[in-house]
């Protein structure tokens, strides 16, 4: 694949340096923020080599073939539910993703929405406000003394270990498609069942596929051997929000910090929805929301581009 002369199509806003870097390596970017889908069908980019997006688009094999000259996708992030994948790889198109990008601010984020759990952060800044001086009700749980679950162990689920190391707390990691990585950042290698069994915590790092849509549901919940708080920085549809909050109000979950919601468009950039389930969670006190940003850092937007400029620039190295 060559740099040179190579047209790349911008389809949706990243950090400046990732069009910087390919400029300088010698190919022409166009932006192409407001192309629309039917206008990719009619051959509005049928001339580009590359593409840049985030979750705007989804791109599958009818888009391919209106863009008969595509060589590589670079999405900025780590989800890859809006790529089609086998038709990618049917086509020789190569993908590029930035994971390595915003592990750090996930797991910061994680780490963060955990004390809030554990010390009922949010809850006693809204008591204090409201002119409440209540200790005894506010009494929080120390970090130190849990058993943390982690479900998936990549980028996401390593990042997350790692800030937890600092906090003596016991770290159980699983993953279905990674062995090998017992120790690292202290971590204890194990399998699904021994999480279940031992965890007080759970933080979901898994990417969304046919397998984990859906995942935590009643019969998941109830898998576990005692009430837990639960994490989730990663896609909202990896949950049955109506499963986590009937648990919730059984006393068979403690608590529930969720970056992401069920109910997020396609694009991840909003609502799609508002059923009587979002609404029970808004007002669910045992739950700390914020709206898919556990990797939107001020830092990861650009270390975002940087990983996808060397990925794309590297692969066009002789």
């Amino acid at each position: 694949m060559e740099n040179k002369g190579a047209h790349v199509a911008f389809l949706d806003t990243v950090h400046e340096v990732l069009w910087e870097r390919l400029i300088a390596a010698g190919m022409e970017c166009v932006h192409a923020e407001h192309v629309t889908r039917e206008e990719l069908l009619e051959g509005a980019l049928a001339h580009c080599s590359g593409v840049v997006l985030r979750s705007r688009l989804t791109l599958d094999a009818a888009l391919f073939d209106a863009m008969p000259n595509l060589q590589w996708i670079a999405r900025s992030g780590a989800g890859l539910e809006n790529i089609d994948l086998q038709a990618a790889e049917a086509r020789g198109i190569q993908v590029h993703s930035s994971p390595e990008g915003n592990a750090t601010a996930v797991g910061e984020h994680a780490v963060g929405q955990l004390l809030m759990l554990l010390h009922k952060l949010a809850a006693a800044d809204r008591h204090v406000r409201e002119g409440g001086w209540d200790r005894e009700d506010h009494r929080g749980l120390e970090l130190e003394a849990r058993t943390v679950g982690i479900i998936g162990f990549g980028n996401m689920g390593r990042a997350f270990a790692e800030r937890l190391s600092g906090f003596g707390c016991r770290v159980l990691a699983y993953d279905k498609y990674v062995q090998g990585f017992d120790g690292v950042h202290g971590v204890e290698e194990a399998n699904l069942e021994r999480v279940l069994a031992e965890a007080d915590v759970v933080s979901l790092h898994v990417p969304l596929t046919e397998e984990t849509k859906g995942m935590v549901d009643q019969e998941w919940i109830n898998g576990f051997a005692f009430p837990f708080f639960l994490l989730n920085t990663a896609r909202g549809e990896v949950i049955q929000t109506e499963a986590v909050l009937d648990a919730l109000d059984a006393g068979e979950m403690r608590g529930a910090a969720l970056d992401v919601l069920e109910f997020e468009k396609r694009s991840l950039e909003g609502l799609a929805e508002r059923p009587a389930a979002l609404e029970r969670l808004l007002a669910h006190p045992l739950t700390v929301l914020s709206p898919h940003v556990a990797g939107w850092s001020v830092e990861s937007y650009r270390k975002l581009s940087d990983v996808l400029a060397n990925k794309i620039i590297g692969s066009a190295a002789p």
